[in-house]
């Protein structure tokens, strides 16, 4: 049974991936943020990462978010309670 919710939840989080709008920053050549993240992924994503700023890698489909730390700004994997990359499906 453990196993069945699980799967529902990840195709869940499938379909919802697909729905997701993007909107492109202004004059800085990066690829635009996601302005409506899926409920599945806000569900899923640990506390304390930055979920106003999130986008998806194409090299490899998964969340990041922006971090900006008191050195530098960078982008980190958007991840899970337990550590797992949170990630679209990947099409072929």
């Amino acid at each position: 049974m453990f196993y069945s919710n699980k799967f529902k939840f990840l195709a869940v989080l499938l379909l919802t991936g697909a729905c997701t709008e993007m909107t492109t920053t202004q004059g800085s050549g990066e690829a635009g943020f996601i302005t409506n993240l899926p409920e599945s992924v806000v569900a899923m994503a640990a506390p304390n990462q930055n979920l106003q700023a999130v986008r998806i890698m194409p090299e490899d489909g998964c969340y990041w978010y922006k971090y900006v730390g008191p050195v530098e700004t960078t982008y980190l994997p958007l991840r899970t309670t337990d550590g797992r990359p949170i990630c679209t499906p990947r099409t072929s």
